[in-house]
């Protein structure tokens, strides 16, 4: 079974701040870049939602096309049944006959207006899409040039600064494994709890580096003597003395 290696608390409080210092400078790094990554997925998220919308309103131009041709098929047939029952009146016998035929004339011609107004129904709907379709492509054409640009800012800061995230992310691997395993899942819990990203903090003028509340001299005593690892009562950051916080160098 392998040995799990004891650390001092000195070596915990050393390995913690070299922790918190690495990634600060890596949150300094993402500070740099700012809104840029969100505002560029939130546009590609829009261009994506209009390019829907674009498939949508053209599939439903497409079956209201479909439609008006349908009309139009319905239409000459009325029309070929139209001239067949005009024909066939003039050989008729009776008038029984006669009204059976001009009845079902009557019906057809009912029928091409009918599909007539359809058709002009459909007509109006397709202007209607066909304005929606071309907001939407110029909403495509607009975003897509937001986009561009936020992608170049974004890329410009990335080029920029990719040296110095590989170079502090790699320090980060090598920093982690050197925290004791505890303290590390405390150290992320607490990490995570502040906007700033600060864990551990410097006893500064008396006082919590994070929170800023004071820190009794007794505590500040028991601080510098590195017998345990002490938290601020206020916040709950892992304190350390000014004198180990700065005697940590990260570069």
């Amino acid at each position: 079974m392998a040995q799990v290696k004891e650390f001092s608390v000195n070596e915990k409080l050393t390995s913690l701040v070299t922790l918190q210092k690495i990634e600060s400078k890596l949150d300094e790094l993402r500070i740099l870049k700012g809104e840029l990554p969100m505002e560029v997925a939130d546009l590609e998220d829009e261009i994506a939602g209009f390019h829907s919308r674009q498939v949508r309103i053209e599939e439903e131009i497409n079956g209201v096309t479909e439609f008006i041709e349908q009309r139009k098929e319905a239409i000459k047939e009325s029309e070929a049944l139209v001239k067949k029952y005009e024909k066939q009146s003039n050989d008729v016998k009776n008038n029984r006959e006669f009204e059976a035929i001009n009845k079902e004339m009557e019906m057809q011609q009912l029928e091409v207006k009918l599909a007539e107004k359809h058709i002009k129904d459909a007509t109006e709907e397709i202007a209607e899409k066909a304005v929606l379709l071309e907001k939407a492509k110029k909403n495509i054409v607009a975003k897509e040039g937001i986009l561009n640009t936020k992608k170049g800012e974004l890329e410009k800061i990335i080029v920029a600064n990719e040296k110095e995230e590989k170079h502090f992310n790699k320090l980060k691997e090598d920093a982690y494994v050197h925290v004791d395993e505890r303290l590390r899942a405390s150290y992320e819990k607490i990490r995570k709890s502040y906007r700033n990203g600060l864990a551990v903090v410097a006893v500064e003028r008396d006082a919590c580096g994070g929170c800023f509340n004071a820190i009794p001299p007794q505590k500040q005593s028991e601080i510098k003597q590195h017998k345990k690892v002490m938290i601020c009562e206020n916040c709950g950051r892992i304190l350390v003395d000014e004198e180990l916080h700065t005697a940590v160098e990260v570069k």
